[in-house]
């Protein structure tokens, strides 16, 4: 699969998210679930909307049907590990420290939050840590 270079609008979001929520779904599921009281326009709305998905990679269709039938191609993670990374980018010189630390900072976390956090940073460091230089088992010698 190749990664999607481009980031989504709030309109492409809010199909994807609908996608997340409910799976594979056609243009009309699709268009009920995400602009339910609105009229026929927003049928061709969803319908362009997933063409700029489709073409900026975060969603494929499947033609096999007499209806296609679009799914996300990315998962919400990736889309927030991506979107963070740019913010850490632009704002904090790449450095994740500045983000978590606000937001820690911002809302106060509950027990459930505060303990789910400590299990992943300990399960973190109890992670080996990458080479930065592939491990090369040495060539037999010829005489």
């Amino acid at each position: 699969m190749t990664r999607p270079s481009q980031d989504v609008t709030e309109a492409e979001l809010a199909v994807l998210q609908g996608l997340w929520d409910r799976g594979p779904a056609t243009i009309r599921q699709l268009t009920d679930l995400v602009y339910a009281q609105a009229g026929a326009s927003a049928y061709a709305t969803v319908q362009k909307l997933l063409e700029r998905l489709e073409v900026k990679g975060f969603v494929r269709r499947d033609r096999g049907g007499s209806v296609h039938v679009f799914t996300a191609a990315v998962d919400r993670d990736e889309l927030i590990g991506r979107r963070l990374r740019a913010v850490a980018e632009q704002l904090c010189g790449g450095s994740l420290t500045p983000l978590l630390t606000h937001l820690v900072h911002a809302k106060r976390l509950t027990s459930q939050e505060r303990q789910a956090l400590r299990a992943l940073i300990e399960s973190h460091e109890r992670k080996p840590v990458p080479s930065s230089s592939p491990t090369s088992t040495p060539k037999p010698q010829r005489d």
